[in-house]
């Protein structure tokens, strides 16, 4: 039977955008085993890439961990280029959310960037991930303003 919903669940990486929200690296560990294995969630994400030694570690051992039970696939961490793409390789995850902004005013505005300049950013940040054996799922941020 073919899924048309998928659920991806960003407890571990935006719920720690909650004020006084924060947790270490076995609390990560088992939120998503949890949420793998026992609410069987298609996808979890896992991090944003380089914000601490402490978030790298987590994502060690929930990539070793996921590794081990056949779900790696099913795990991404939020990349921002080539320096995080070099950070979760070295974590051993092999799968990603690229985050794309989707409005002309983003680009502008909090990337300081042309259109071109951004999506050559993306393709840039696209082959480098595919040379170092990485999925890539584009995370597209505000589209619903578009692209004029």
């Amino acid at each position: 039977m073919n899924k048309f919903i998928e659920i991806m669940d960003t407890t571990l990486r935006d719920g720690e955008q909650t004020n006084s929200v924060s947790f270490v690296p076995h609390e990560k560990l088992m939120i998503a085993r949890m949420l793998l294995m026992d609410l069987n969630v298609d996808r979890i994400e896992v991090a944003s890439a380089r914000v601490s030694d402490g978030e790298k570690e987590a994502v060690k051992s929930i990539c070793r961990w996921a590794r081990q039970a056949g779900m790696l696939d099913r795990v991404l961490v939020c990349v921002d280029g080539k320096t995080s793409l070099d950070w979760i390789a070295d974590c051993g995850c092999r799968n990603i959310n690229l985050l794309c902004k989707g409005s002309e005013r983003h680009c502008r505005f909090q990337l300081k960037k042309t259109r071109q300049e951004h999506v050559a950013d993306i393709r840039q940040s696209i082959e480098y991930a595919q040379q170092l054996g990485i999925n890539v799922n584009l995370y597209l941020e505000d589209w619903s303003n578009g692209m004029k």
